[in-house]
């Protein structure tokens, strides 16, 4: 069942590379005192996320932190590296703080997996966008596939 309105965020165990090395994110501590929105991708490098998904909140990252959102994530079921990669040559930092799911586990634990076998990415997240304040959830919107409607930064932005 996938997660809703009302409810708490999964805490759960992410690796996330920083410039210290490998270190554990847990994502209740990281939701905690905080409104933070989350967007999920099906994957790192791939066409719509690369074109229009990160590189709009990349942009519109000072308007989001206006209306009081204190972090903007990029969730993606990528490893630590590729995520990194990935956000370097985005110029997330200090925007958008890239947060790799590797196993899928936060994503599962959220109910908002999706099969990519067909595409030959496997077990991905669906593109969602999602936004919890102190670690409850305020608001979701998940597309349909092959859609980008509801979770742009734009459409985030409209709800805030």
């Amino acid at each position: 069942m996938a997660i809703s309105v009302g409810d708490a965020v999964p805490s759960v165990a992410l690796k996330h590379l920083t410039d210290n090395g490998m270190q554990e994110l847990n994502t209740g501590d990281f939701f905690k005192g905080k409104k933070v929105v989350v967007f999920s991708v099906p994957g790192a490098f791939t066409p719509t996320c690369s074109a229009k998904h990160l590189p709009g909140f990349v942009q519109q990252a000072e308007a989001l932190k206006a209306k009081g959102v204190q972090e903007i994530v990029c969730l993606a079921v990528n490893d630590p590296f590729v995520m990194r990669a990935w956000g370097e040559k985005n110029g997330t930092d200090g925007k958008v703080f890239m947060m790799p799911d590797g196993n899928a586990t936060f994503t599962e634990a959220l109910g908002l997996t999706m099969d990519g076998s067909g595409y030959g990415l496997g077990k991905r997240g669906q593109r969602f966008v999602l936004v919890a304040e102190d670690g409850k959830v305020t608001h979701l919107a998940v597309e349909e596939p092959g859609k980008f409607e509801v979770s742009s930064a734009e459409a985030v932005l409209e709800t805030l």
